[in-house]
């Protein structure tokens, strides 16, 4: 039987990164059947494009994850999947949430023919099995004969054979303008191919935030792989790379990366100790970037970006969203600590909290003009189904659009706060991207770390750009052209330092 794992595209910007699902359940599966991967950020697709894939390779059953701003893009999806013929199964945290919803039991049409609850590890070959023979069911949830659920341990962590697994629509080089790849393959041959993959080393958060689905879905136990475990899949991938004379990042999509320090730092010495060092990113809270010597290890092992929760400079708002661990007079602490070793940090705020006032997006300016520069992130406080958040919100009468999800358009409220206007939230979310990503902006934080090495700065200026598009469309030529332009200060400041450096060099060796 053939199978295609699809991801839809996330509506916002196309994110070269895949999702770890798709290549999990693809391991998973039993190998008398082909599996087709297509993420829609990576590899766009339309309703009659996607149905014309299923009929070309004959595919009989497709499973499709989506979070919940991605829903209304995957029921479309899946819409024009399933008037092929073909089988869809849902799963991931959305579905998980609001089950009767692809069901068509919730005053919606029907979008699934099957969804899978939690997690699927477990589930997924029995899914398939059953797809095959005909008896594909209605519900699958993870559970034991007891009826308790269960929840992988990790232990037995499938080997994903990224030896084999074709990852061309994943290419960053490949997506670069064809001038720009001739002189990468000129300067260089270890740039053929730049992957950014995910992998993790264990689930789960403890922390339980009002806002987040994390914990509702994963659980609040920690679950880690063996060290080995993941030092094996690290050197599996960069064999992978080295053989296509390529580059290879690794992004850890872990809840928490750091959540057990004593784990954490015995990973990262594996790492350094079986040479299965690259440069990698993950999630971390900031009360747990104190600690010096996991600083240093993590410097040691790889890391060049961290992205961080920081939410608000404004305690009682964390409190109110139960994030009291984050402490905003350390934020500058754990800021400097990463930066003094070269590390990035992807900085994340919500808008829109009951404690935000007009003005807000200002004030945090202010304060972040004193940390190193980094990668800030800004959204709307969400409420996602099944969410404490939610549910308090909904408690209260306070939800104008309790199936935001199925008609929001990006960066809109669905609730009023209490001390801001859905429309001045709105726009103090926008007035923070244009501050931050402006080209006065990029060029000043490139020039507070114009002693960093000349790849660091150019990393970060095209991270920059590239994070610029999370809020502001730029898909197309048109518009990176016009983007590169407006920030043609560095741009050409780049080229003259590295046109002084070459010939330096070639002057060095004459």
């Amino acid at each position: 039987m053939n199978i295609l794992l699809y991801s839809p595209d996330n509506g916002v910007t196309r994110n070269f990164m895949p999702h770890l699902w798709m290549f999990l359940l693809k391991s998973l599966t039993p190998p008398e059947h082909e599996v087709f991967l297509i993420d829609g950020n990576a590899q766009p697709m339309t309703e009659n494009e996607i149905a014309h894939f299923v009929r070309a390779h004959n595919i009989r059953l497709v499973g499709i994850s989506a979070m919940t701003r991605m829903a209304a893009r995957a029921y479309e999806m899946a819409d024009a999947i399933r008037a092929t013929g073909a089988k869809v199964v849902f799963g991931g945290p959305h579905v998980t949430e609001v089950p009767d919803e692809p069901l068509g039991r919730a005053g919606e049409p029907r979008h699934a023919d099957a969804i899978a609850l939690g997690e699927a590890d477990y589930l997924w070959p029995q899914i398939v099995n059953d797809a095959a023979t005909g008896n594909l069911k209605e519900i699958y949830r993870p559970v034991d004969a007891n009826g308790k659920e269960a929840k992988p341990t990790l232990a037995d962590y499938p080997e994903i054979p990224w030896e084999t697994i074709r990852l061309e629509q994943f290419n960053l080089v490949g997506k670069l303008p064809r001038v720009v790849r001739a002189l990468l393959q000129r300067r260089t041959k270890s740039w053929e191919t730049l992957y950014v993959l995910p992998m993790e080393s264990g689930r789960g958060c403890p922390y339980g935030c009002e806002f987040c689905t994390v914990t509702g879905f994963f659980g609040d136990v920690i679950r880690l792989r063996s060290n080995q475990s993941v030092i094996a899949e690290l050197h599996r991938l960069k064999q992978r790379a080295q053989s296509e004379r390529g580059t290879l990042g690794i992004f850890f999509v872990d809840d928490n990366f750091a959540i057990n320090l004593r784990r954490t730092k015995s990973l990262l010495r594996d790492m350094i100790a079986e040479n299965a060092v690259v440069p990698w990113i993950a999630q971390i809270s900031v009360n747990l970037l104190k600690d010096e010597e996991l600083l240093d290890l993590m410097a040691a092992s790889g890391a060049r970006c961290i992205f961080i929760g920081l939410e608000s400079l404004d305690a009682d708002n964390l409190r109110s969203v139960q994030k009291s661990f984050n402490k905003p007079a350390d934020y500058k602490f754990a800021l400097d600590g990463l930066a003094s070793r070269g590390i990035y940090a992807i900085t994340s705020f919500i808008f829109g909290m009951d404690g935000d006032t007009p003005g807000v997006a200002k004030r945090t300016a202010e304060v972040m003009d004193t940390w190193p520069p980094g990668l800030p992130v800004f959204s709307l406080l969400t409420p996602f189904p099944s969410t404490p958040l939610y549910q308090r919100l909904l408690k209260a009468g306070r939800l104008e659009r309790p199936k935001h999800w199925l008609d929001s358009s990006l960066f809109t409220m669905s609730f009023t706060p209490e001390n801001i206007t859905q429309a001045q939230a709105e726009a103090e979310v926008r007035e923070a991207w244009t501050r931050a990503y402006s080209p006065k902006a990029t060029t000043e934080a490139l020039r507070r770390i114009s002693n960093r090495p000349l790849s660091e700065r150019i990393v970060l200026f095209f991270a920059r750009l590239a994070f610029r598009g999370i809020y502001f469309p730029q898909m197309t030529v048109r518009q990176w052209v016009v983007l590169l332009l407006k920030n043609r200060r560095p741009l050409l400041s780049f080229c003259y330092e590295a046109a002084i450096r070459n010939r330096m060099r070639r002057f060095g060796n004459a």
